[in-house]
């Protein structure tokens, strides 16, 4: 595997050195928990690196990102089964709105009352508690387990009450039997806040001992028990049940399937957690532990989860009342928040893939460097890790527009998802794709201010920017027929990462006495323009192949063709145009597999 650190060390630094300055501090990566095993979890402060000190790093990062992205990529690939087999069950219509409207709640709830807290302030603090306590951070981490535990299982049960009113705000527009049943599934699926935290706080404290297979691999046994689950529904009821003919059975099955999913995940954590010799004994003597003054250092980290939380209401909101309004005007094809959700699992694929691994790499470098008043060489990381990941992000991103709905007629046309509900997908992952890189950049930003110890910069420029998103949002409501409304619903969503990282890069580039803006500008240029033979030759091979015979031969025939030849232009053009990045990462390639 071609590690992250690896390329970006065949490119020169070619800046120089600036005067070291004082009064930084390093900050961990604050990276959402629930994913598949992120190595960066654990938190990274005071120089900390994964897997060892800032003075043994450079072999436990690229041990740490391999574990990462081979985890990412298990863990996406059985998700992705997983969204396949649910589309065939479910469909895109007002059954499936309302399965992935519930499905959303306990994220959201979680994620917005401690989800953000475990991630951005109690592991870090937990990592710090470890190396400083004289009991090696156990008592800390004893009061820690109780008071997380007792707040789930409040929450939880808290929810499980009041699940209709939570639908009522995530999904206003829904009336009728499909209110009703994705009241239903709220209230089994919310009983999975008290599994995801627990989760959550059981991988944290696995990847602050160094243990990272276990929270690699129970998201794949979770994604394994919903793939179960769906195809259990699928032969029990049927392809095509709708909120009136789906039995109170049935959605027991999705409901309680579900959440077992979740609670298999939380079950192999614990267990990995008791085996690497953690014994939970309840402590509530939580006065003088530090909790509360870890606690108050979110406050800014707190506000940006909050804003984001607003921008999901937001999302979900329009998707859900589009959807319905399009299945009330007669249209028969999936215009709701499950055509949505279905084609933004699609979108984030690649950045979860290769941005994510970077990103590892990148942060404990632009710690060590902003600590040793090294700004150059952060400005310097910067630029090659955007590069790097534009590399592989730029080609596939217009492949994917190219291909979108050909390839979402492939996987989804199947069961309860017609070829109609698949193309509509298809177009909405064609606008997706066009705001992959602004994502992509924003992203990383966001690390470069973490790691210059700034979350208050992040959770500001949040504000405008989720404004921009909001309005454009609620203005598609009343701008657009309803079954348009979701294809075009991905612009806000890209609106929010264009502002954001306008208004960051403007920061950054006086912080850090520029940010390398020309040869990054260029670069993409030259990437996108080094796309456009490939993007050609893949349009007119699915006008070529359009007429062979049903749904799957088209697609399949015109990706391969187009796929393979695509690549190789691509890479000719990247050649003659002399994008260095595509040739050194090419030769890196080589070079590692000659080695093997």
């Amino acid at each position: 595997m071609v590690m992250p650190e690896d390329v970006l060390d065949t490119y020169e630094r070619d800046e120089p050195d600036t005067a070291p300055e004082t009064g930084l501090r390093t900050l961990r990566d604050p990276s959402d928990i629930g994913d598949a095993g992120t190595a960066d979890r654990a938190g990274l402060e005071d120089g900390d690196e994964i897997g060892g000190s800032a003075h043994t790093a450079p072999g436990n990062i690229a041990k740490s990102s391999a574990i990462m992205a081979m985890g990412t990529v298990v863990s996406r690939v059985t998700g992705f089964v997983r969204t396949i087999i649910l589309a065939a069950a479910i469909g895109t219509q007002l059954l499936g709105d309302a399965y992935q409207t519930a499905g959303m709640v306990p994220y959201m709830i979680y994620d917005l009352l401690i989800g953000g807290l475990l991630a951005s302030v109690f592991v870090p603090f937990l990592v710090k508690r470890r190396k400083l306590d004289a009991d090696g951070g156990n008592g800390t981490e004893q009061r820690l387990v109780t008071l997380m535990l007792l707040a789930l299982f409040a929450l939880t049960l808290v929810s499980v009450l009041v699940a209709e009113w939570f639908i009522r705000i995530y999904a206003g527009g829904f009336f009728g039997a499909q209110y009703e049943v994705s009241v239903v599934l709220a209230r089994y699926l919310v009983t999975q806040i008290f599994f995801i935290g627990a989760s959550g706080l059981a991988s944290a404290m696995l990847n602050a001992r160094n243990r990272f297979g276990a929270p690699m691999w129970a998201p794949v046994l979770n994604n394994l028990v919903i793939i179960g689950v769906g195809l259990w529904f699928l032969d029990l009821a049927g392809p095509g049940r709708t909120p009136e003919s789906v039995t109170s059975g049935e959605l027991m099955l999705l409901g309680l399937g579900t959440a077992a999913g979740q609670v298999v995940q939380a079950a192999v954590l614990v267990w990995a957690l008791a085996a690497a010799g953690f014994r939970w004994r309840p402590r509530l003597d939580l006065r003088g532990s530090g909790l509360g003054e870890a606690a108050g250092a979110a406050s800014w980290m707190m506000l940006y989860i909050a804003v984001a939380q607003l921008g999901a209401l937001v999302s979900t909101n329009v998707a859900t009342r589009a959807g319905a309004r399009a299945a009330e005007a007669g249209f028969d094809s999936g215009a709701g928040i499950a055509a949505y959700k279905f084609a933004s699992m699609l979108f984030q694929l690649p950045y979860a893939v290769i941005a994510v691994s970077v990103i590892t790499a990148l942060l404990p470098r632009m710690s060590e460097h902003v600590a040793a008043g090294r700004k150059d060489q952060v400005r310097s990381d910067f630029s090659r890790g955007f590069r790097l990941s534009s590399v592989l992000i730029v080609p596939i991103s217009v492949a994917m527009i190219v291909f979108a709905i050909p390839f979402c007629v492939l996987i989804y046309a199947q069961g309860s998802t017609s070829a109609q509900d698949a193309a509509a997908i298809g177009r909405i992952l064609m606008v997706f794709c066009l705001m992959l890189i602004p994502f992509t950049l924003f992203q990383l930003q966001m690390r470069v201010f973490y790691a210059l110890g700034d979350t208050r910069t992040p959770a500001l420029v949040s504000i405008p920017a989720e404004t921009a998103h909001a309005v454009t949002a609620v203005s598609l409501l009343f701008l657009m027929e309803p079954q348009h409304i979701v294809v075009w619903l991905p612009v806000p969503y890209g609106l929010y990462y264009v502002v954001g990282s306008v208004i960051m890069w403007c920061l950054l580039h006086r912080r850090l006495n520029g940010l390398d803006g020309r040869r990054t500008a260029a670069t993409l240029f030259r990437l996108y323009l080094a796309t456009v033979p490939a993007a050609a030759f893949g349009a007119a091979m699915i006008h070529l192949f359009r007429g062979l015979p049903g749904d799957v031969w088209p697609g399949l025939a015109s990706m391969a063709a187009g796929g393979a030849v695509g690549a190789v232009l691509f890479v000719l053009t990247a050649r003659f145009l002399n994008v260095t990045e595509v040739t050194s990462f090419l030769d890196l390639l080589k070079t590692r597999l000659r080695r093997r």
